[in-house]
């Protein structure tokens, strides 16, 4: 089986977006993920926490109940910090998770204004060496690093998801490879498994 009719079979598509180029070197790259489960939602977030380095940003958008808090979940994991800790910060704007690094979890979701968000100081953890993953991100679009991991959601029928992630930059380019890599081998061999005891 060649290795793209692997990646068919495990719901996973790729695709090569055509933008201009982000810091005159490195163009946009988008990966298509189809989640049948939150499981698997929550593994796709494992193996981004596993590659994600020190100040990276990740920016979710996607409506309610998309799958969001899933993924982060899984990022939770992937970093080693207790995932059964991740619950939606969406009352209290930011919750903070300890691994082997640091990661504030956001929702922008009541921000009403640019304004706002940056009264907050909630930017300032762009700075740092924590991990930031946003839900609502669009609220504050233009405040975002350039360099960060865009991850959207959308709703495909009541137990499946179709996850797009996309890099704006090269650190994020690389650790979204690093994360791929690790996804791809994971759910070829959760696949292998599968076939071993069924046949």
């Amino acid at each position: 089986m060649r290795f793209s009719d692997r990646q068919q079979a495990n719901g996973i598509t790729s695709t090569m977006t055509k933008q201009p180029p982000v810091n005159r070197t490195i163009s946009s790259r988008s990966w298509n993920v189809l989640s049948s489960s939150q499981q698997q939602t929550e593994r796709l977030g494992q193996a981004l926490g596993q590659a994600l380095q020190a100040g990276q940003t990740i920016a979710l958008y996607g409506p309610l109940g998309a799958g969001k808090t899933a993924l982060v979940r899984g990022i939770a994991l992937g970093l080693g910090a207790s995932p059964t800790a991740v619950t939606s910060p969406t009352f209290v704007v930011i919750h903070e998770y300890q691994g082997h690094l640091p990661m504030a979890h956001m929702d922008w979701y009541r921000i009403g204004s640019l304004h706002e968000l940056e009264s907050t100081g909630l930017t300032e953890y762009f700075a740092g060496q924590t991990v930031t993953v946003i839900e609502w991100a669009e609220r504050g679009l233009p405040l975002l690093p350039q360099d960060r991991i865009d991850i959207t959601l959308h709703h495909r029928t009541a137990f499946s998801r179709m996850i797009q992630l996309k890099t704006t930059g090269s650190t994020s380019h690389t650790t979204l490879s690093r994360a791929r890599t690790t996804y791809c081998t994971s759910q070829r061999q959760r696949s292998n498994r599968k076939g071993t005891i069924t046949s």
